[in-house]
């Protein structure tokens, strides 16, 4: 591919994963399929996670403190996702939390309805999140806090391809299928990238052998909630790759703080 296909693949990404503003032209005459442009999914990540990593930033060099720099993080990164990964993590924790098999659980996930479990495990992932920042903030400062908003961002991105490629839809007319499946090649490019910034950006701040930890908690908690997924459901729904943004990206948070 030409590097103008990179680039349309990497906004096209981006538009569907945030709702940043995007030039128009690279999505003149796409047809909405995300097969070949998941593959930039981790990269994606970095621009979604720029604006809170920025503040974190500011804040720092403001010398605010770091429990409220983390919740106006966290806020600024869900403005700039429109909660996408949260709607998904919410939707599936009522799926998996009810009584009740495969076709109960996709239509408790089509109901646009927060349930208690949805409600619990937003509350739950948005305090660990929070803590954890705020941890990582006074711990590293305002330049690594970015560094790892950056890696985490990347890898919890990657994340959501490697699962999306591992399992297949749940249901012929859900969002996940109607935008194709990620290319095999692709998949690989987006674990490996996301894999290997999170490790760039995490050894800058915290040194190789927290990098690797963290690294690991996060395959683990992908593999797991992947297992998980399949066990239940025997595919993905387009919730269940956002819940994996945010399985991941707590996991790898929560494990980075409790090493710093």
């Amino acid at each position: 591919m030409q590097f103008r296909d990179y680039l349309d693949d990497l906004v096209r990404a981006t538009g569907f994963l945030s709702r940043l503003p995007l030039p128009a032209r690279h999505f003149d005459g796409h047809d909405g399929s995300l097969s070949r442009a998941s593959a930039m999914f981790a990269a994606s990540g970095l621009l979604i996670a720029m604006p809170a990593g920025l503040l974190v930033l500011l804040l720092a060099a403001l010398e605010a403190n770091a429990a409220l720099s983390a919740l106006l993080t966290l806020v600024v990164l869900i403005g700039t996702t429109g909660a996408l990964h949260e709607d998904g993590l919410a939707d599936s924790a009522d799926a998996f939390g009810a009584r009740g098999g495969r076709d109960h659980m996709l239509a408790i996930m089509k109901d646009s309805r927060i349930g208690a479990y949805g409600v619990l495990a937003l509350m739950t992932t948005f305090a660990l999140r929070a803590v954890a920042l705020t941890i990582i903030i006074a711990a590293t400062g305002g330049l690594n806090a970015l560094f790892i908003l950056l890696g985490i961002a990347a890898v919890s991105r990657a994340a959501m391809t490697w699962h999306w490629s591992r399992l297949p839809p749940a249901r012929a007319d859900g969002v996940a299928s109607s935008v194709g499946a990620p290319e095999p090649a692709g998949a690989r490019f987006a674990v490996l990238t996301g894999a290997g910034l999170f490790f760039a950006f995490t050894f800058l701040a915290t040194g190789p052998l927290t990098a690797i930890a963290a690294l690991a908690a996060v395959a683990v908690a992908a593999a797991q909630w992947t297992a998980a997924v399949r066990a239940r459901l025997q595919g993905h729904t387009g919730d269940t790759i956002g819940a994996t943004q945010q399985v991941t990206e707590t996991a790898g948070l929560a494990t980075l703080a409790l090493l710093l």
